[in-house]
């Protein structure tokens, strides 16, 4: 059995399970409007400075049991499309298994990605959306995918297979995306390059999204899981993108002239 242990736990959010919980309470506000999505698209930076914009993303979702979690390869390790379909993720609020299932259905559909795991073991993208999904959906099971630099045609083929997957699995599944927007601008260079971005977003265009960030030198690190995210969507009739928060580091630390953009939007 695969045993993945957290990578940043007491660095980017608290590692203690009682304080963990204190924490998520505070990032979470009322999930009195929460409803059924596609997919979600969460920032991953420590908890102080992206914590409260994931809070409001998961806040208005009613998380089901089944979550595929895509996010950026920070560290090099394993290969540029990898996911885990098996094995159990350790986490401070308990252990989360790999929905073995649905991570097969997944892969069997593409020929892009590959098994393994060694691209997650340091990776924080999608641990830290993790706490969020765990606090509301104790049930929670998850398939991890860790990509890197992909190209256009790659982000579509995966997004056709994480679509074709889902509907062949006739449960409920969510998307998470995990990103965070421009790194290390003035705030006011990071909100308008960022803004092109979320234009691309909301209008559920993936090729658009990837050419605009390329076009644009925008240093969204999670462009290629987005993407993927968009497309897959698209596939299941998703009719709208809302933008649910959008802010920068600058606004905690203080220093507005290297930020990095945060941005939490639904798609359903």
């Amino acid at each position: 059995m695969l045993i993945r242990k957290p990578a940043v736990a007491n660095q980017f959010y608290e590692g203690n399970p009682v304080r963990l919980r204190a924490e998520l309470s505070q990032l979470i506000p009322t999930t009195a409007h929460a409803g059924p999505a596609i997919a979600a698209v969460s920032p991953h930076a420590g908890y102080i400075y992206s914590g409260h914009i994931a809070g409001a993303v998961y806040s208005r979702i009613t998380i089901p049991e089944h979550v595929i979690i895509l996010g950026p390869n920070h560290t090099g390790y394993g290969s540029y499309a990898e996911i885990m379909t098996e094995g159990i993720w350790q986490m401070p609020l308990g252990d989360v298994p790999v929905a073995e299932e649905l991570a097969q259905h997944v892969l069997s559909q593409s020929a892009v990605l590959t098994q393994g795991y060694q691209a997650h073991i340091y990776e924080h993208s999608l641990e830290v959306q993790v706490p969020f999904l765990q606090y509301l959906q104790p049930a929670l099971k998850i398939v991890p995918i860790c990509l890197g630099p992909l190209d256009l045609d790659s982000c579509l083929e995966i997004g056709r297979a994480v679509a074709e997957a889902i509907t062949a699995f006739g449960e409920p599944v969510l998307l998470v995306a995990s990103t965070d927007m421009s790194h290390y601008v003035p705030a006011d260079v990071a909100k308008e390059l960022d803004s092109l971005a979320i234009k691309q977003i909301l209008a559920l265009n993936p090729q658009g999204l990837y050419e605009t960030v390329k076009a644009n030198g925008i240093s969204m690190c999670g462009y290629v899981p987005t993407t993927i995210a968009i497309e897959a969507a698209g596939r299941m009739n998703a009719s709208k993108a809302e933008l649910v928060k959008y802010a920068n580091s600058g606004e905690i630390n203080g220093d507005y002239s290297r930020v990095v953009g945060y941005a939490g939007l639904i798609i359903k």
